[in-house]
């Protein structure tokens, strides 16, 4: 059976567990940072900037521009949460988000290079460099994205505004790796790559193991508190699947009969 008949099986019944699961507390919690960082990025003529730059990269088909842009929506919420929280006093908060989403919306703009989170932050730099935007924050952003992947060193960060840029960047991309990893972002890589059905059987359980270590890893108190559980509901809908491809080993072609 071709592997496309599966994929298509599985990720439907992907969306039925998510659905029966809901979605994680943090968007019912924070339904005002949500919007107050969703209207940032429909308004700035900066963002649609960034969009544009975007949408002339070459991109990968698992982390475009739709990843790129919840990336920016979270990371922008997260931020304001964080400076509330800590009561932490910038004096340009709409430079801060701004800046923030800037970074999530190009922090995988090179995800297709190998050492992406470098090569991206050179080409972040490349492109904020006739923006109209403070030296300090292209700095900022750039070094969020040079920060942004899992299980990497950490470079220090230059004070506290820019760490915040930082770790509210990590934290966003990280609650991608809970249910959008297995209603999104896996569909998408297994059709841009062609893999068989039984390479994802087979290493399917060592992926999930790798995915569930992101639980340690959320760096702000907000991705810390809600990170896990993001993460949990991803897991939860993996394992799902897993039983539908074990359906599938055993049974063949009947599988697909239920569909």
């Amino acid at each position: 059976m071709p592997n496309k008949t599966i994929y298509t099986a599985l990720k439907k019944k992907a969306e039925v567990v998510a659905g029966e699961i809901g979605m994680p507390s943090f968007y019912r919690k924070y339904k005002q940072e949500i919007e107050h960082s969703s209207q940032n990025i429909a308004q700035n003529p900066l963002i649609s900037r960034c969009k544009t730059c975007l949408s002339k990269a070459r991109l990968h088909p698992a982390h475009g521009i739709a990843h790129s842009e919840k990336v920016a929506l979270e990371a922008g919420a997260i931020l304001q949460i964080e400076a509330k929280r800590s009561n932490y006093q910038h004096a340009e908060p709409g430079e801060m988000l701004l800046s923030v989403q800037i970074a999530g919306l190009l922090h995988d703009i090179t995800r297709c290079e190998k050492d992406h989170s470098i090569t991206g932050s050179i080409e972040a730099g490349r492109i904020l460099a006739d923006f109209p935007v403070k030296e300090n924050y292209k700095r900022y952003i750039t070094a969020a994205i040079r920060n942004h992947e899992a299980f990497r060193e950490i470079i220090d960060s230059e004070n506290e505004d820019a760490r915040l840029i930082s770790n509210s960047l990590y934290d966003a991309d990280k609650f991608r790796w809970g249910p959008d990893n297995f209603t999104m972002t896996l569909w998408l890589l297994l059709e841009a790559a062609e893999i068989p059905f039984e390479d994802l059987y087979r290493n399917f359980h060592e992926k999930v193991e790798g995915i569930k270590k992101i639980k340690t890893t959320f760096r702000t108190d907000t991705g810390r508190r809600y990170g896990p559980e993001f993460i949990a509901m991803g897991i939860a809908i993996g394992t799902e699947i897993y039983k539908e491809m074990e359906r599938f080993m055993e049974g063949g072609t009947r599988y697909a009969a239920d569909y």
